[in-house]
């Protein structure tokens, strides 16, 4: 099999086969991750997870925070920035990009634990917040993903996401092509040396649903107050919904 049809193959997987496959993608990136980041989204990544944060609403006293698909904990550290009382617990199921983020400054300061998105081990009505960055278009069942963050979050509790969505056709479309098809692969085999992570990762993006889609699917579980805001030419979403 060529290597692009190595990719539409991997690109539309399903199931255990398609998570172990994430897994291990992460896995091998896991290094050059944070780098990477700045680099495709031309820094704004920060501006959008600190606008995570702020729509998190979290109580100024202590609260607890569930930082889920935590990657190098980049929100968790934000958090615990914006709400120095904070508890950030940093939940992924790939250790090696956890390991990363404890060798971060002020990884002490941040729980981290192997979590299953799908299974999360955590009591009903538990957290504050549940926040998640470029989680959702990579979980294998999403109402499965969304009902249990509804599920520990306390009432009144917020759900905040960061990922991607679908681009609408408009006249920036072939420079977003060029840029998501193009760049990031060539980027990401220069300083990771793993194109095909960075093929399947704008591929992703493309066959994720539509922002008001992904709306739909959290009132569906449950979720009021849901809202969301477009970033980056339409390509990225904050969506957020209240217990």
């Amino acid at each position: 099999m060529g290597n692009y049809g190595k990719l539409c193959r991997m690109t539309h997987l399903t199931g255990r086969e398609r998570a172990s496959y994430v897994q291990a993608m992460f896995t091998r990136i896991a290094g050059r991750y944070d780098v990477m980041n700045r680099l495709m989204t031309m820094g704004q990544d920060a501006h959008w997870r600190r606008e995570v944060i702020r729509r998190a609403a979290l109580p100024p006293n202590r609260s607890l925070v569930l930082d889920l698909g935590a990657g190098t904990g980049d929100l968790s550290f934000e958090a615990l920035q914006q709400n120095p009382g904070s508890q950030a617990i940093a939940a992924d199921f790939t250790l090696e990009m956890m390991k990363v983020g404890q060798t971060r400054p002020g990884g002490q300061f941040v729980d981290w634990s192997a979590v299953d998105a799908l299974h999360i081990p955590f009591p009903d009505n538990m957290f504050d917040a549940v926040i998640s960055g470029f989680l959702l278009r990579n979980v294998i069942d999403l109402p499965q993903a969304l009902a249990e963050q509804y599920r520990v979050l306390k009432p009144g509790g917020r759900m905040v996401s960061l990922d991607t969505t679908k681009p609408r056709p408009g006249p920036l479309a072939p420079l977003i092509a060029f840029h998501m098809h193009t760049i990031i692969p060539a980027l990401g085999k220069l300083l990771t040396g793993e194109a095909e992570a960075y093929t399947y990762l704008p591929d992703s993006s493309e066959n994720f649903l539509l922002a008001e889609d992904l709306a739909k699917k959290m009132r569906a579980v449950g979720f009021g107050e849901v809202a969301f805001r477009r970033r980056m030419f339409g390509v990225v979403a904050i969506h957020w919904g209240a217990k």
